[in-house]
């Protein structure tokens, strides 16, 4: 980013914002130029994405790990395959969305879920909000873990309900019921499905 007029760098100085400065605005994002003072006491420029939906909400939305259980079967972690016209291709993503007005979090997560995969859930954990890309804008996400019965009746044949811009289908990982379930698992699943031409995998 671009420099500007720099003061006395002789110590380390406290970072922060000096000026936020609109310069283009669409429906769903708008553009920064960010102004800050950098720690040797130089004043910089940073382009910032945000986004124009943020009404007061704990984060900007959720991301779901779903987890799916089922009786004589190893757990399965649920991914949605989605077309992504930034990446010009499909990606293979956890469920996530935005948190809508008087939402929580945990409320967001199990309708994301819904809507996307057709599964019904619990809410297990989820995370304080997190940076989603921090070099790039200010968006945030809950990181919520749902479990998953398969065994009850409306999880036997679930149908995704997405809106009509957010078309989706689901696949599965399998674990083998230990700890490899989000690593060693998904790890294979992902190179092969890589071979079939799918890809960048967008977890966060």
């Amino acid at each position: 980013m671009d420099n500007q007029e720099p003061t006395d760098s002789s110590q380390n100085t406290k970072q922060f914002i000096i000026s936020e400065e609109l310069t283009a605005e669409g429906k769903w994002v708008k553009l920064e130029k960010t102004t800050y003072m950098d720690p040797t006491g130089k004043t910089r420029t940073w382009e910032t994405v945000k986004r124009t939906t943020r009404k007061g909400q704990s984060a900007d939305g959720v991301t779901i790990i779903p987890v799916l259980q089922r009786t004589l079967h190893y757990e399965c972690i649920v991914l949605v395959k989605q077309f992504r016209p930034p990446l010009g291709g499909y990606c293979l993503e956890f469920p996530a969305g935005l948190i809508d007005d008087n939402e929580s979090p945990e409320a967001a997560a199990l309708r994301e879920l819904e809507e996307e995969t057709g599964y019904k859930g619990d809410v297990a954990e989820w995370s304080p909000a997190v940076g989603m890309d921090p070099g790039l804008s200010n968006c945030t996400t809950h990181i919520v873990t749902v479990t998953i019965n398969g065994d009850e009746a409306e999880n036997v044949r679930p149908k995704p309900k997405p809106g009509p811009a957010k078309m989706s289908s689901f696949c599965f990982f399998a674990g083998d019921g230990g700890m490899s379930l989000s690593f060693q698992c998904l790890s294979t699943s992902m190179v092969w499905w890589s071979g079939e031409g799918y890809g960048p995998f967008v977890f966060f």
